[in-house]
């Protein structure tokens, strides 16, 4: 019985001993995969950003020339009923 003892003692300890070894300074393959999924989540989003102000400006500047267009129509309009009736 003691020696199951100090085997299951010495497992704990070889094994609490291997877990704290890979918790070193260095990053490993996992952190770095993480830390360029970060790294690329970051750049995505800036894109998407980006993109959305540039459709948004497009989207304000074809209302704008969409109104001046109708104006200038709606002017040919009454000049036209003008004439007409003269």
């Amino acid at each position: 019985m003691k020696r199951n003892l100090m085997k299951l003692l010495c497992a704990v300890v070889v094994s609490g001993t291997v877990s704290l070894a890979g918790c070193g300074e260095k990053p490993g393959a996992a952190e770095k995969a993480g830390a360029a999924v970060d790294k690329a989540v970051d750049k995505t989003t800036e894109a998407v950003k980006g993109a959305a102000t540039a459709t948004k400006d497009g989207a304000v500047k074809a209302v704008e020339k969409t109104g001046e267009a109708m104006e200038k129509a709606g002017a040919a309009v009454e000049k036209t009923g003008s004439d007409m009736q003269k």
